[in-house]
């Protein structure tokens, strides 16, 4: 009963997500620049906006029904049962925010739903949703994971990357979720063991905190400078690959115990890497455009 309770807020957190996206996005739109200098300035701003805050509180909605979900699933089941709220995003998109989304993005869409679902499909059953880590993977996985976050933020910097800057905010911004969600994964344990005061002193703790932070600016700087339906779905499945891995690397979730599981799991990654490829719109194309208008 537990796992099915885990599963049902899933869905719930999957739909509360993408509805919070599509607003903070609105509201992202006409606040000031994001800039990580001036992190307070830019924080007022993006609250002052209407839409985003109704965004961010039906996140923090989304954000309490996924907690509940890892504590009573495996992390692995929980972000299978996420995937399919890709397919969500772009139906929501189109019927309820008015987003242009194209043929190419509807194929990558299913593309990546599919093989996030392939991913999930495949995991073995695991018994319970244990919380219990390896220390020397969580530090290695969770300083690696941040290492990367922080790299391709400072990639933006690169002359002539302008075009890709909204992608590369939302891959980073999604990594980062995925190591604040690996770390409230491992605090579940830690609250069932030490109570209040252990999550309190415990490392992960702060590790969550800084990795929600950066991925709050940077995350709200893809909105600005990317268009919705790619972003939101690159940090979505960067998010879901990042605790899957995490799943397996930190947590021990199972793998399969079957070559041609292994095959099929080896396919859907590559299936996500390719269909996340097609999401966002052709530079070319942008490029097409916005010649034009200079003119």
């Amino acid at each position: 009963m537990t796992l099915y309770l885990g599963i049902i807020f899933a869905l719930l957190c999957a739909l509360a997500s993408n509805l919070a996206f599509l607003y903070k996005h609105r509201g992202a739109c006409s606040a000031v620049k994001v800039d990580i200098r001036h992190p307070l300035r830019t924080a007022v701003s993006l609250w002052s906006q209407k839409w985003f805050a109704i965004g961010m509180l039906i996140g923090a909605g989304a954000w309490v029904m996924h907690v509940a979900a890892i504590a009573m699933a495996p992390l692995s089941v929980v972000q299978a049962v996420l995937s399919g709220g890709i397919v969500l995003l772009a139906v929501m998109a189109d019927k309820m925010f008015g987003f242009s989304v194209g043929k190419r993005q509807w194929w990558g869409l299913a593309c990546i739903a599919v093989g996030l679902i392939l991913l999930g499909v495949t995991m073995p059953d695991a018994h319970g949703a244990s919380s219990n880590y390896s220390l020397p993977a969580m530090i290695a996985f969770e300083a690696g994971l941040l290492s990367v976050g922080i790299l391709l933020t400072m990639g933006t910097r690169i002359p002539g990357s302008h075009e890709h800057h909204g992608v590369m905010y939302a891959a980073a911004a999604g990594i980062l979720f995925g190591v604040c969600n690996v770390g409230v994964k491992a605090l579940t344990g830690v609250a069932a063991d030490h109570g209040v005061l252990g999550v309190l002193l415990s490392p992960w703790t702060l590790t969550s905190l800084i990795a929600s932070a950066g991925a709050f600016y940077a995350s709200a700087r893809s909105l600005q400078d990317g268009d919705a339906v790619p972003v939101i779905t690159i940090t979505g499945t960067s998010t879901t690959i990042c605790v899957i891995a995490g799943g397996i690397l930190v947590f021990g979730d199972p793998l399969p115990g079957t070559a041609l599981g292994i095959v099929v799991q080896a396919f859907a990654f590559l299936l996500v890497v390719v269909a996340s490829a097609l999401t966002p719109a052709p530079v070319r194309a942008a490029r097409a455009a916005a010649a034009p208008a200079a003119a």
